[in-house]
């Protein structure tokens, strides 16, 4: 784990002297299951997003670093368009180190003339999911190339998101089944990784 360790603190480096135009938050984590971080940044615009990309410290500094400690990197333009809570958050999404979440995010691949109904077949409210155990809260986010669609899901621990992702298909209501059916007819490739919040820093923050 110590090529995942350095990366880490590289990162939090980055994030604790982030001080760019339009930037709000980041949110850090390390991978569970497979070795490997995950960096959630918000912004208050797509524009103050790209500025900060076409930098000048990001291409000649940050991707080089990220570069050298990564073996690949994957920069995901994105914005989120659908949440659902499980009752006991009273209707807050915290992504924080303060939290115990397991994290799990999953990056469907999809064609841009497919991406609409991908997203309308998977971010619909789930009643029964609020019932499994474990479950805590889970995000649908758009890509904005159109190429792909993110979900961003939060539980209590391994064992029950394990239990959750491993039941068997018979098990699940038909309405399930069938919105997963579609979804795996409409994805080209899926991506995933479980994760632990490991550091977070807002705008404004010390």
């Amino acid at each position: 784990m110590a090529g995942q360790e350095r990366l880490l603190e590289a990162m939090r480096g980055i994030i604790n002297g982030a001080d760019y135009p339009g930037w709000i938050s980041s949110t850090l984590h390390a991978g569970v299951d497979e070795r490997g971080t995950a960096n959630y940044i918000q912004w208050r615009s797509v524009a103050d997003l790209e500025a900060r990309y076409a930098g000048e410290t990001f291409r000649h500094e940050t991707v080089p670093l990220f570069n050298e400690l990564a073996t690949s990197i994957s920069l995901l333009r994105c914005e989120a368009m659908f949440s659902q809570r499980h009752p006991a958050l009273n209707g807050v999404t915290e992504i924080t180190t303060a939290r115990d979440d397991y994290t799990v995010i999953i990056v469907l691949g999809v064609e841009p003339d497919n991406q609409k109904e991908l997203l309308e077949t998977l971010a619909q409210p789930d009643e029964w999911l609020m019932n499994v155990p474990g479950y805590r809260s889970h995000t649908y986010l758009r890509g904005l190339d159109g190429t792909f669609i993110v979900n961003y899901a939060q539980w209590d621990d391994k064992a029950t998101y394990d239990n959750y992702h491993h039941r068997p298909e018979q098990d699940r209501p038909a309405y399930v089944r069938k919105g997963r059916s579609i979804a795996r007819s409409l994805a080209t490739s899926r991506r995933a990784n479980t994760y632990l919040v490991d550091h977070t820093r807002s705008a404004g923050a010390q």
